[in-house]
């Protein structure tokens, strides 16, 4: 994929035949098309659950490229042979926080990339090691997390450990699974734009 993104969602979150939009356009399109779709069965879209997440990660006072991961982490939902749904129907892994890390590193670092691509993983990794972890799940994330693999053994726990960026994935996943309050107000894609703009790759 180009870093200027052909083909690029309409305001409808479909293909624009021939479009070509930069990559936060494309994402912009992105949240305003497929991510007014509700987010596998929570009460919140999926635009709304990702800019909870970033406003959660902002009011911690996390670090610019934690807030863009917690903003951008479920981007994988948006595109590929296997949807969200397709996830909530227990079919398999749609393994979206691969598939969004992928596409996201056309433009954006590893510091920004990696929590993205572990999110899931945080969440087997802490149904494991965090007694009480497992009850702050939501059923749908209880769902999900069954289809995923469900909670890491020992082995996997202390491998998750090992690998870089580790700690941020964990710090995501917490700001993830709060993310789902229907009357929260959050900021909308245009507040996190800037922040995107300066943490794009150059060159």
């Amino acid at each position: 994929m180009n870093r200027d993104a052909e083909d690029a969602p309409g305001a409808d979150g479909t293909p624009g035949a021939g479009t070509v939009l930069g990559p936060l356009d494309l994402i912009a399109a992105l949240f305003a098309g497929e991510g007014g779709a509700e987010y596998l069965g929570e009460a919140v879209t999926q635009a709304g659950h990702m800019l909870q997440a970033a406003a959660l990660a902002e009011d911690a006072g996390a670090p610019d490229h934690l807030v863009a991961a917690a903003l951008l982490h479920d981007v994988g939902h948006f595109h590929g042979a296997v949807t969200g749904r397709d996830l909530m129907e227990g079919g398999r892994d749609n393994r979206h926080s691969h598939t969004g890390a992928d596409w996201l590193a056309h433009w954006f670092g590893p510091e920004v990339t990696g929590p993205v691509r572990l999110h899931v993983a945080a969440k087997r990794y802490l149904c494991a090691v965090e007694p009480g972890y497992s009850a702050l799940l939501s059923e749908a994330s209880v769902h999900t997390l069954r289809v995923q693999g469900g909670p890491m053994t020992g082995a996997q726990a202390r491998a998750f450990e090992a690998l870089p960026g580790a700690a941020d994935a964990v710090a995501v996943r917490r700001w993830d699974e709060e993310a789902k309050d229907p009357d929260r107000a959050t900021p909308d894609f245009a507040h996190f734009r800037p922040m995107l703009e300066r943490l794009l790759l150059r060159g």
